[in-house]
């Protein structure tokens, strides 16, 4: 659960532009719903990231615009899309992670570390944060969303995601930290 204060400021509200698109697309039309995927594409990626690794994310990306699409007419509030396609994302997330427990035996081909090593290791780092952080921290380090972005696509609060990505970071600095003297 992310660290919301209950109220929004106006800011966080849904952009009266999404609004329009998102009833268009509920009316059938698949021009809006391809306008609303290029605008939440980067928050559901960030958000699959936080739950799986990254080999999966960009398919169960476009699962969780598919069912969108399949569902929208069903969306009783249309100012909660961002919302109603984070939960659907999440869902698919620990689906996936049910389905798949894959373990990786250790050699020396895949214990050197590259870039890419050291990418996927802070990408399982971060997944290993509380729920509250993980996302956040997703979306802003992996999608370089801003703070007043994830605010909006996700419906926060400004200040409960500068929360989320203070404590998060610290959370991250301890636990590279952790790797560092352990590994």
């Amino acid at each position: 659960m992310l660290v919301s204060t209950g109220s929004q400021p106006t800011g966080s509200h849904p952009h009266a532009a999404d609004l329009v698109l998102v009833r268009a697309a509920m009316g059938g039309d698949r021009a809006a719903f391809g306008t609303l995927y290029g605008r939440y594409r980067r928050m559901i990626h960030g958000i699959l990231l936080a739950h799986v690794p990254y080999s999966e994310a960009e398919d169960l990306m476009q699962d969780v615009f598919v069912q969108a699409l399949r569902r929208l007419r069903g969306l009783r509030e249309p100012e909660a899309f961002g919302g109603w396609l984070a939960a659907i994302a999440r869902h698919l997330a620990i689906d996936s992670h049910r389905r798949t427990r894959v373990t990786v035996e250790a050699t020396e081909r895949n214990c050197g570390t590259t870039e890419r090593d050291e990418a996927e290791m802070l990408l399982n780092t971060v997944q290993l944060l509380p729920g509250a952080y993980r996302e956040t921290m997703m979306l802003r380090l992996v999608e370089g969303m801003t703070g007043p972005e994830i605010a909006a696509r996700c419906g926060l609060t400004e200040s409960s995601v500068r929360v989320n990505l203070c404590r998060g970071m610290k959370m991250l600095r301890e636990k590279l930290g952790e790797q560092g003297r352990h590994g």
